[in-house]
């Protein structure tokens, strides 16, 4: 029986994906072991470690560009803590866009002044704040491109001279856009990339070094980096099989070609929820997410008539964050437009079988 996975994270993946990591759980290059039991200084997972961070920076089109990729443990949370640790010698300044931004700005404020430029908390982050300036005087610039929660999304980043640095964890890989502009990508793999357990940091090597702090040894990226990304043992699982997802994304033609697929199922949905007359959506229209599509019920007199015909339909993790309610459609790449199709289906049967 297939699913139709909505899930905001951990999410669909490959199916391709799927088949090959499955295999590599009972024998890994047929070596007679298991991915899960061999060593991670075995000349096998080294190479998988390799691949993918090589893979990343081809994608993004950021080799020989200074960059580093990692793939470290701790999730996108850790990394809160982690771009400040190595980054935030007085002041930074921080774009507050949702619940992930908010958690962001709580962990940088331990290590010096923060500027929160802007903040669409007054509409409980249904939009994306513009028209803001950054401090010149500040360390960093921090955004987060994509709210999972709210359904908003960047779509054009600010010109500035300070390094920028972006929470990219549940876009990265679905568009395109000249990733050479941020000095310091983070991003949990549970989203676009791979299982929960890994986390990609891309980093421009020289914004680091220049705190005067000392930085534990787990939270230095300069030891993270010095160290192949092998400083302690990686979550290997979870790596490899984000390896196997970055090649999965390069074989369908790369960044390019999952923007043009995302693009296809937004619109699919995003013009249904506009025409439906018993839906609306959530996010401003300018600043809806492809990833992650927010739209509620303009009644809850019908909530349990439909809640049980997209369970019927096999639709699974439609429901909305708590904080929003409603619901929530995420479409990340390996999502296919069959699974949305199936799901504007049900609202258009919903809205005959239940509207005025």
């Amino acid at each position: 029986m297939k699913k139709h996975n909505y899930s905001a994270g951990p999410c669909i993946l490959p199916q391709e994906v799927f088949q090959e990591a499955s295999q590599a759980i009972l024998n890994f290059n047929d070596s007679g072991l298991s991915i899960l039991e061999i060593s991670h200084r075995s000349a096998d997972f080294v190479s998988v470690m390799e691949e993918a961070r090589e893979l990343a920076l081809e994608l993004l089109g950021l080799q020989n560009k200074g960059y580093k990729a990692l793939f470290l443990q701790g999730g996108a949370s850790m990394q809160f803590l982690m771009v400040a640790y190595n980054l935030l010698e007085k002041k930074a300044a921080y774009l507050n866009t949702g619940t992930w931004s908010t958690k962001a700005i709580k962990e940088a404020k331990l290590f010096g002044e923060l500027d929160e430029v802007a903040s669409s908390k007054d509409k409980n982050f249904n939009y994306i704040p513009k028209g803001y300036k950054i401090p010149s005087d500040a360390d960093y610039f921090h955004c987060t491109s994509n709210n999972t929660i709210f359904g908003t999304q960047i779509k054009d980043f600010p010109e500035t001279d300070i390094p920028l640095v972006c929470d990219m964890s549940s876009d990265i890989f679905s568009r395109e856009m000249d990733f050479s502009k941020f000095d310091l990508i983070y991003a949990g793999a549970q989203k676009n990339m791979g299982p929960a357990g890994t986390t990609l940091v891309v980093v421009k090597e020289d914004i680091l070094g220049k705190v005067s702090r000392q930085i534990p040894s787990m939270m230095d990226y300069k030891v993270h980096i010095g160290k192949d990304s092998m400083f302690n043992t990686p979550a290997v699982y979870a790596v490899y099989v984000s390896m196997l997802t970055l090649r999965w994304i390069k074989a369908k033609g790369g960044i390019k070609a999952m923007e043009e697929r995302n693009a296809a199922k937004a619109k699919l949905l995003y013009d249904e929820i506009d025409r439906n007359s018993m839906f609306e959506g959530y996010a401003a229209v300018e600043d809806r997410s492809p990833m992650n599509a927010t739209f509620n019920l303009k009644s809850d007199t019908h909530k349990e008539t439909f809640d049980k015909m997209w369970k019927e339909a096999n639709i699974n993790g439609l429901n909305g964050h708590r904080s929003v309610g409603g619901y929530r459609a995420s479409m990340y790449n390996a999502l296919p437009l069959e699974s949305v199709q199936v799901l504007v289906d049900t609202m258009k049967e919903f809205e005959k079988k239940s509207g005025k």
